[in-house]
């Protein structure tokens, strides 16, 4: 799965789920995907791993992008909040139908020429934001020298043998940085035992090295639908440290003894070798499960993630989603689509929440660490919203909780524009690294309870840190003085480059939207209002898949315009919409 799919689901700058946020190169030679958002974070964190967009932009709104998406063939996917910080969305499993009984999504092709247009404006995008090209000769070096010398044998004084454990992954297809590994197993007093394994990046990666200059100078992996600019070198990220079937490798496992309901007895984190037996992708994952001979990890899963997502609604947490848009690259150019995912996804993404509560705890405990945290929604933001959801015709009554209002819409145009608006109550996404006395804000209020980014090292520069936190902490050692001394750096780190990533996902967006609708001058289209504007109103199409801003439309959010494309710039990502 991944943090920043967990991310995405509660909403902060994914979990790069956002929030955050879920998703290799994006090139038609690379099998890989990409989250890009056009609506306001499973947020929190994966992976991952966003904060809700400027919703009042005037171009095409974008998310951020995450390892999440890496599909094949090679898509990027605009979808919704890092779960208001970076996590996957819960979605409603109940109305979902079985993955192998959807109709096709519609799609909306890019044709030439603005496809040769579009390849020179993305490939500008690097140059515009100053995005490494490749790792200086140094890095790779030591990269290189890692991946042949750290040993993966479990003699070793440090390391338990724990490739007894029949470990597999789920991701998006054709996937190579596998982050995590899990195995659930079903207990006779009707809980279970999660093992959740993480990739061991801080094995190969030295404090002090140039592995590390260059990872703290990056802060995360970076995608467009072009490519991807990587955290650490490919010898590392896709072979060496990452959690690929058959192989022996060296991970941090969480285990977890759970009750009925899904809730952590007892936890604990150890350092060792691990093999996992299955790569799945999440697609093949569901087809099994809707066919009745998926493994019994999976199967367990769709207990655990509807056990979870209970939890989450008792405890306050609230999941919005938000539709998903996919950019949809083949030999044939791109091509823009709306997908649901699968529900598997959902409880997948339950199993990284659940460790990055789990690592909050035992940083707070030990009070020392780096938290995820986004601020609580104010009264008056509160009161606004219930107050909106009354003019919409569906109220949010009182004594009904947050997450259970948004989880219980309809899948209407009405119901879309009361999650959009929804999304503005939680915004503030960011870090706190402590030492010695806790944060302010230890909460990260979508999820409603403190949490933590650990569940993507190989992408987020953070999750190393907290790793090597929370193992010296979990199993009774001191905190080592390198790491401690450079906490205060993360937060900084983290923030900046997540700022650009959100940048270049927006400017990568409006570029394919714009290179989409490139030949349709003059047409008009159907628009959903999501929310008014000063001048105009925020509207979705659902033919292309898009969002916009539209000057001079005055409706009802929830009702249906029509629109004219005026004029469309690809090399600037500019569409233009006038009320028809």
């Amino acid at each position: 799965m991944s943090d920043v799919a967990a991310d995405r689901a509660v909403g902060a700058g994914a979990e790069p789920d956002a929030a955050g946020a879920r998703p290799s190169p994006i090139s038609a030679s690379a099998a890989d995907r990409a989250i890009v958002r056009q609506s306001p974070e499973r947020a929190g964190g994966a992976d991952d791993d966003a904060e809700p967009p400027d919703v009042e932009s005037s171009a095409l709104v974008a998310m951020p992008i995450s390892r999440e998406s890496l599909l094949m063939p090679v898509t990027v996917c605009v979808r919704v909040m890092e779960r208001l910080d970076g996590i996957e969305d819960s979605a409603d499993r109940q109305r979902r139908p079985a993955y192998t009984d959807r109709v096709p999504s519609r799609r909306a092709r890019l044709v030439s020429p603005a496809q040769s247009e579009l390849k020179d404006a993305l490939a500008a995008l690097r140059d515009e934001f100053e995005l490494p090209d490749g790792f200086p000769a140094e890095v790779n070096a030591e990269a290189e020298h890692a991946a042949s010398t750290v040993s993966v044998e479990p003699a070793e004084p440090a390391l338990a043998d724990l490739r007894g454990i029949p470990f597999l992954t789920i991701d998006p297809a054709g996937s190579t940085d596998l982050d995590q590994a899990m195995h659930l197993e079903r207990t006779d007093d009707g809980g279970g035992i999660l093992h959740y394994a993480i990739a061991d990046v801080p094995a190969f990666v030295a404090f002090g090295g140039a592995v590390d200059a260059e990872a703290r100078r990056r802060g995360q992996t970076i995608y467009t639908p072009d490519g991807r600019i990587p955290l650490h070198p490919a010898v590392l990220s896709e072979d060496a440290a990452s959690l690929l079937p058959d192989q022996d490798r060296r991970a941090y496992v969480w285990r977890f003894e759970l009750d009925a309901g899904a809730r952590p007895v007892a936890t604990t984190l150890t350092r060792g070798v691990i093999r996992s037996r299955a790569q799945w992708s999440y697609v093949d994952a569901q087809a099994a499960l809707d066919r009745g001979d998926a493994p019994d990890t999976v199967c367990h899963l769709v207990w655990f993630g509807d056990e979870r997502a209970r939890r989450e609604i008792e405890r306050g947490g609230a999941s919005l989603n938000l539709p998903e848009i996919r950019v949809v690259t083949s030999a044939a150019g791109y091509a823009l689509e709306a997908d649901d995912g699968v529900p598997l996804e959902d409880a997948n993404a339950q199993v990284s929440l659940l460790t990055g509560m789990a690592a909050a705890e035992i940083m707070i405990a030990g009070k020392v660490g780096i938290l995820r945290t986004m601020p609580p929604a104010s009264d008056e933001d509160i009161t606004t919203f219930r107050a909106q959801t009354v003019g919409f015709g569906l109220p949010w009554r009182e004594g009904v909780a947050y997450g259970e209002y948004l989880n219980d819409l309809p899948r209407t145009p009405t119901g879309r524009a009361i999650r959009e608006h929804a999304a503005g109550l939680f915004r503030g996404a960011g870090y706190a690294a402590f030492d010695g006395e806790l944060p302010e804000l230890t909460l990260q209020a979508a999820i409603a309870a403190p949490y933590a980014h650990v569940t993507a090292p190989l992408r987020r520069l953070v999750d190393r840190w907290a790793l090597l936190v929370c193992d010296a902490l979990a199993n009774g050692r001191d905190v080592p003085g390198e790491i401690r001394a450079s906490l205060a750096e993360i937060p900084e780190a983290m923030e900046r480059t997540s700022r650009v990533a959100s940048q270049v996902d927006g400017a990568a967006v409006e570029r394919v939207a714009a290179a989409v609708l490139a030949s349709r001058q003059g047409e008009e289209f159907d628009a959903v209002i999501l929310r008014r504007r000063e001048n105009g109103a925020r509207v979705a199409l659902s033919d292309p898949p898009l969002e916009t801003v539209v000057p001079g439309v005055d409706a009802e959010p929830g009702s249906t315009v029509r629109i004219r494309l005026v004029s469309v710039d690809v090399a600037r990502g500019r569409s233009e919409f006038t009320r028809a």
